[in-house]
């Protein structure tokens, strides 16, 4: 699959200036307001503007003065550029957005770049400026180049499955026919189970299984079409010791989460994102069940690329060191370093990378 090569930011809330090299497993580690929130926060936005979105995301997060850095005065305008490399050659996505009238975000210029594909010199494609929405999304020149960096950028998808409360929309009926893929908070879980079920259910039994290694009491999925038509499902679950037919409320939070983080990371590989985005998995995780996770997401990082914020030590014990980065706030700005594997072989020969963390010997820690 294609690779995220390269991430550059500049003025994006506490990121004056980021670039950023990422590998298969990117997992972030710092203490509370050091910025990881918002490098996973920068690729949600990206998310809403390829989806013809990015000004309602930027009304509902506190408009353009909560997301530029120290605001308009200090920061008028947001940079990024996201690097994409394939075996034929390396695009480029570049945008930069101006403040504007209405406390808002325009676009100042937005372009395309194509590097090697047989091109004596890169070859860049200005998309215009003074535009509210992404032009990527509708370009229809250069089509097959377009589609293909257009492709990778709706393939970096971030999910957070955070809220797991009685109103949550996991707990609640889906459509049976949103079932190609997994929603960032797993609205759709059930119906996406559905389909693998019916299609390639030696995956659905895998999922199965591992669901019921962290929830002994859990044997399988009850998965029903219901409604008038039949065109409505949910997220029904049988009970090891009973009879009775269950439901997502009778699911804790933690079971929840992680039942969403199995069947996101055990996806068909066709389903797969090219970069999943995940924001503090440890959430409600018993330590047993946050292993088999972080096992879960270097098995799936053969495939693909994977981004992670932590505050897990547990968690952070099951990488390298060359998988973490440490995210901290310097003075004004959050800053991304990795840490030297070289420097660290002696301090591993007594203690995991948690540990070594811990006692901040590689950064990320408050003060």
């Amino acid at each position: 699959m294609p690779r995220l090569k390269n991430v550059i930011v500049r003025g994006f809330r506490s990121i004056k200036e980021m670039d950023l090299e990422l590998g298969p497993i990117n997992v972030c580690i710092g203490a509370n307001g050091a910025g990881k929130s918002n490098l996973i926060e920068f690729f949600k936005m990206i998310n809403e503007l390829m989806a013809g979105r990015l000004q309602q995301y930027i009304a509902t997060s506190g408009r353009a003065t909560a997301n530029l850095h120290f605001g308009p005065r200090v920061t008028p305008q947001l940079e990024a550029a996201l690097r994409f490399e394939a075996d034929k050659g390396t695009d480029v996505y570049q945008m930069r957005l101006f403040y504007a009238a209405g406390d808002s975000l325009i676009f100042a210029d937005e372009t395309l770049a194509f590097l090697g594909r047989g091109y004596d010199s890169p070859r860049r494609v200005a998309l215009g400026a003074g535009h509210q929405e992404a032009l990527i999304r509708d370009y229809v020149e250069d089509e097959p180049l377009t589609n293909v960096l257009r492709n990778f950028l709706n393939r970096c998808r971030v999910y957070h499955f955070r809220d797991t409360s009685p109103t949550a929309r996991i707990r609640q009926h889906c459509y049976l026919g949103d079932d190609r893929w997994l929603m960032p908070d797993a609205a759709n879980l059930a119906a996406v189970l559905y389909r693998l079920k019916n299609e390639k259910e030696r995956i659905y039994r895998r999922i199965v299984r591992n669901v019921a290694q962290i929830a002994p009491f859990f044997v399988d999925f009850h998965l029903e079409p219901s409604g008038r038509y039949g065109h409505d499902i949910i997220l029904n679950w049988r009970h090891r010791e009973s009879d009775l037919l269950f439901g997502p409320h009778q699911l804790s939070d933690g079971t929840l989460r992680a039942m969403c983080l199995i069947a996101l990371l055990q996806q068909p590989a066709e389903d797969l994102p090219y970069l999943i985005v995940v924001d503090e998995p440890e959430l409600g995780l018993h330590p047993y069940a946050l292993q088999m996770v972080a096992s879960l997401f270097q098995a799936v990082s053969e495939n693909v690329q994977v981004l992670i914020s932590t505050q897990s030590s547990t968690f952070v014990d099951a990488f390298e060191p060359r998988d973490i980065v440490v995210v901290e706030r310097n003075r004004e700005a959050t800053t991304f370093e990795r840490p030297d594997p070289k420097a660290l072989e002696s301090w591993l020969e007594d203690y995991s990378l948690g540990e070594i963390w811990e006692k901040n010997v590689i950064g990320g820690s408050p003060g």
